[in-house]
């Protein structure tokens, strides 16, 4: 597909993804198996309940049980891991999601950490994130993947281009960083102590924006012809690109919202799937 002023369109890419997941969904059936995501919110944060309740309808559309935990604000770290316990323990769960961030007092990496490899479809886990950064990982980061499903969904040429990723959180900028790498770009981070910004985002082939600031990379910072994904979500439904701007010079670009947001949860999804498929118990 030419990639010429092109809006990269997730709502497609994660249709796609769906529609291949049907089939692989009917025959875990006849096995018996019905793939179920579990997912935990702990306290009353509008938009992770949000990302909850879209996660869940996602779900329910494609015929994927959805176990919906929400703890109070006040749940203590032993009291979360207790729970992620119990479904490591459920043969009928496939998948755990921890939904982020949770509340302060909670120590959120010792939460995902005890979430079990087998389960951890949202890719959070320490051993998830080694897998993945030698190619080997089951479950990527999803939002990562993502990324990637839209690239290859639109032929967007990886191997040899030079891609500039704005953020380093260990469950999306370094990741899919990693990614990017093992695909043969040459990647470079970048992060809130990066000197000359706009210099080293002007000289990529690929910007990933995952830097938490609505519209924060300009248009006058990117090279014609670049690829922009943006994989920021901030309130009035606003990316960490300013699209306008970016969108007159970029070759391609993901859009806010309809761009890496569904192919998140169509990944997601793809992944519980997968863990049904590995899973020996019937239920």
């Amino acid at each position: 597909m030419n990639a010429d002023k092109l809006i990269l369109d997730g709502t497609r890419v994660a249709k796609s993804i769906n529609e291949s997941l049907v089939k692989r969904i009917n025959q875990l059936s006849v096995r018996g198996i019905l793939p179920c995501l579990a997912t935990i919110l702990v306290g009353d944060d509008p938009s992770s309940e949000t990302y909850v309740r879209m996660k869940s309808s996602a779900c329910k559309r494609l015929g994927i049980d959805s176990r919906r935990i929400h703890l109070n604000k006040a749940t203590t770290t032993e009291e979360l891991i207790a729970v992620i316990q119990q479904l490591n323990e459920d043969p009928q769960v496939h998948g755990i999601l921890l939904q982020h961030p949770v509340p302060h007092h909670i120590d959120e990496r010792a939460a995902f950490e005890a979430i079990q490899i087998e389960k951890d479809v949202d890719g959070v886990t320490m051993l998830g994130f080694a897998q993945n950064a030698f190619g080997m990982a089951s479950f990527p980061s999803c939002t990562p993947a993502a990324i990637l499903a839209i690239l290859d969904y639109y032929q967007i040429p990886i191997e040899g281009k030079h891609a500039v990723i704005v953020g380093r959180s260990p469950i999306l900028g370094k990741p899919v960083s990693l990614m990017l790498l093992n695909r043969n770009a040459t990647v470079t981070i970048c992060h809130s102590k990066t000197n000359n910004l706009p210099l080293i985002i002007g000289l990529a082939d690929i910007v990933v924006a995952a830097v938490g600031k609505p519209a924060f990379i300009q248009g006058a910072w990117i090279k014609e012809g670049a690829v922009v994904l943006d994989a920021g979500y901030n309130a009035g439904n606003i990316g960490d690109v300013d699209f306008d701007a970016c969108h007159k010079k970029a070759s391609a670009i993901t859009p806010v919202p309809a761009g890496i947001g569904p192919v998140t949860i169509a990944t997601l999804l793809k992944h519980t799937v997968l863990a049904a498929e590995k899973s020996k118990i019937t239920t």
